[in-house]
């Protein structure tokens, strides 16, 4: 191997990208402007599974030549599109709604821990904790109560 090939393999290779990275991220604005701000919002864990796969896809586009600019734009927009659409029905049908989007769990009341929830969430005391220190409080018995919302954060309202 030598020195030319540590940093790139032929300079075709690195023209490709440039020109492909340009325009497909050019894309991926676009698509994302016309889709809406909630297309990147991260309320539920389906978002945020959509926002990985829109990089790795960008990823993807950029440095594997085997994709062409063209298949990488249909894969982007069907992501996006899918996201759409699922938002989409989630809105207008609480039943589909259930179905990709996971319900908040009340993991406190008034300064006692709910062992079965923590259990079921897969929520450590630890976690549990570090979460009541960062909201202002120092034990459980500080909590009004504390949820884990479908997001995955957890909110605190200290008594």
């Amino acid at each position: 191997m030598n020195w030319q090939e540590m940093f790139y393999q032929n300079p075709q290779g690195l023209v490709r990208t440039l020109i492909v990275g340009a325009l497909a991220y050019v894309a991926l604005v676009l698509f994302l402007r016309i889709s809406g701000k909630r297309t990147l919002a991260k309320l539920n864990a389906f978002d945020l599974v959509v926002t990985v796969a829109l990089g790795s896809t960008l990823s993807a586009i950029l440095l594997q030549e085997s994709i062409a600019l063209a298949e990488g734009l249909v894969a982007l927009a069907l992501l996006i599109a899918a996201q759409y659409l699922v938002t989409f029905l989630s809105v207008r049908s609480q039943r589909f709604a259930s179905l990709v989007r996971s319900e908040p769990a009340l993991l406190a009341k008034d300064g006692r821990a709910l062992e079965d929830a923590m259990k079921r969430e897969r929520i450590t005391h630890h976690e549990v904790l570090s979460a009541v220190r960062a909201n202002g409080g120092n034990d459980i018995s500080d909590v009004e109560f504390l949820i884990l919302e479908s997001d995955g954060t957890i909110s605190v309202r200290l008594k």
